[in-house]
Order: C-alpha cells, then sequence, then structure tokens
C-alpha cells in the first residue's frame, strides 16, 4: 500500500471515465502532460501497457487490463469519496447519519422527517441507503436501522418497534379479480413476492392457510417498496409490512384483504449503533424515533 502510485491511480481513472488525456486533464484542472506522465508512472508500475497505441483513431482504446483497472479504480474512488464525505459531515455537531435499507428510508423515514425537523430543528438527519447489512458505524454512520433480530453482536442494539404483515392490493386490482372471504380464496391471485424472509407468503401461509395453495408462482421484487409499488400498480397481492404500508393503506392506494388476519411480528425493527453516544443530536434523534414508532 505504501508503493501504491495514488495520484497516479487517480489520474489514470480520470482518463477512463472521460475517454481521453486532455479532458481527464481539464476534469483534474491540472496540464495534459501532467497527466500523460502518471499514465507512464501507472503502465510502469503495473508493468503493463493500459491503452491499446496501435488502435486506430483518436480515441484511446484500452487494454483488456486498463478496463480493468479503470473501472476497479473508478469504483473505489467513488466509495472513497462517499466515505470522506459521511466523514466530513459528522464533524458537525448537530448532524446525525443513519443507515437503513430503501424500502424502510422511502416508506417509513423520510416521509416523517419533516415531523422531526419541525420539533427538533437544530438536529440535521442524513441517510444512507443499503440493502446489505452493514457493520455498525460503517461509513461514519452513527447509527443503524434494520429489520429482523440479527443477530447484531459488533454494537449497541434495541428494539425499535413491532410490525404486522398482511395481504393488500389496490382497489382496482380487487375490483377485478374478487375480494376474498378468506385465506382459501387467495388460490389463483396473482401473488408478489419480497426476497426478505421476513415477509414470506410461506410465513403466512403457515398461520392461516391455505395449506395447498401454490406460493411459487408469481412476480419477485428485491425490496419491499418496489413489492408495494407494484401492487399499488395493480399487478397482483402482496404480503406487505403494515409499518411501510401504512400511508398507502391510509390513502386509499391498497385495501388489506382481510380484517383480522394479520400476522404478528414482534421487534422487527431494530436501532443498532457502534458506540454509546454522547452527542445530544443522537440521543434527540434515537429518542424521537422511538416515540415515532409507538402504534
Amino acid at each position: 500500500m505504501r508503493n501504491l502510485p495514488l495520484n497516479a491511480l487517480r489520474a489514470f481513472a480520470m482518463v477512463y471515465s472521460e475517454g481521453g488525456i486532455r479532458p481527464a486533464a481539464r476534469r483534474l484542472d491540472v496540464s495534459h502532460s501532467s497527466v500523460s506522465r502518471h499514465l507512464r508512472e501507472i503502465e510502469a508500475w503495473v508493468g503493463t501497457d493500459l491503452i491499446d497505441r496501435q488502435a486506430e483513431g483518436r480515441k484511446l482504446v484500452f487494454t483488456a487490463q486498463g478496463s480493468r483497472l479503470g473501472e476497479t479504480a473508478l469504483k473505489v474512488l467513488a466509495e472513497l469519496q462517499g466515505v470522506t464525505e459521511s466523514l466530513r459531515e459528522q464533524r458537525l455537531s448537530n448532524a446525525v447519519l443513519v443507515d437503513t435499507t430503501p424500502s424502510f428510508a422511502a416508506r417509513w423515514l423520510l416521509p416523517r422527517l419533516p415531523a422531526f425537523e419541525a420539533e427538533v430543528p437544530w438536529v440535521r438527519v442524513s441517510v444512507i441507503v443499503d440493502q446489505r447489512q452493514r457493520k455498525p458505524g460503517a461509513h461514519g454512520c452513527d447509527l443503524s436501522i434494520r429489520m429482523g433480530r440479527g443477530p447484531w453482536s459488533d454494537g449497541l442494539s434495541q428494539p425499535l418497534m413491532s410490525d404486522r404483515l398482511l395481504p393488500v392490493a389496490s382497489p382496482g386490482y380487487w375490483t377485478g379479480h374478487g375480494k376474498p372471504s378468506g385465506p382459501a380464496d387467495l388460490r389463483g391471485h396473482d401473488l408478489l413476492h419480497d426476497r426478505d424472509p421476513n415477509a414470506s407468503w410461506q410465513m403466512w401461509c403457515d398461520a392461516y392457510g391455505p395449506a395447498d395453495m401454490e406460493i411459487r408462482q408469481g412476480r419477485r421484487f428485491g425490496s419491499s417498496d418496489l413489492v408495494l409499488r407494484a401492487a399499488e400498480q395493480g399487478l397482483g397481492v402482496a404480503l406487505a409490512h403494515h409499518r411501510l404500508a401504512r400511508d398507502s393503506l391510509d390513502s386509499g392506494l391498497l385495501e388489506p384483504a382481510f380484517r383480522d388476519l394479520d400476522l404478528f411480528l414482534e421487534d422487527a425493527y431494530w436501532i443498532i449503533s457502534n458506540q454509546r453516544h454522547n452527542r445530544k443530536a443522537v440521543q434527540a434523534f434515537m429518542d424521537w424515533l422511538v416515540e415515532a414508532a409507538q402504534p
């Protein structure tokens, strides 16, 4: 790592991104001769040509090794930029950085942030999203909000709120396909599947049946938000997290299939942190989360 030519790598990444030495130099605000020197340096360091100098035409053509290095360098530099920007933001005593899933951010957290900022105007909350479970404190985050029980062994955790699963669809879908009067009537309906293992149709059918319903058929989506959007568009019946679907249910975009066949999920959402925070902004936001999560 000590001998890695970071400036040359950054210059090559910009050459790869911009497709030429002169445009890369303009982006970096340096001379094109400086970029050319960095290009020679990185080729000498890796020991192979990164640009095909035998190719015809004015546009640079990268070798297979050059393309691989360029793609990797751009990806790593972008991640480094994101981390450093997060850390810079954390220098402000009133800044709170939260990590959560895209669905929870879009469906629960963001719609409620204006109420928090009206109540606690001196705190500024920023949100980053990632479907993957990351180590507490990753990317300089103060806390994470995650679904499921973990385990959250690398940090302090506390349950935030419970949830319940219920079949829902759009009013238009029920009109066109018939609203079920019992679980058995779900046979033949278009089921929408969430990749979240805590929201599987198998869980609901184990509780309410029917035992012979074919739950393998139907469309599958990569997030709870997409499943709910598909249901709102009339594509089928989703097994929804009530916490995430509540606004759509209240507005009439979605309607439950049944009145009292919800599957209760205890401690479905957790707050995870990597240390005990003594910053007033973080504690104020955590206190508000617990209050906002009350039924």
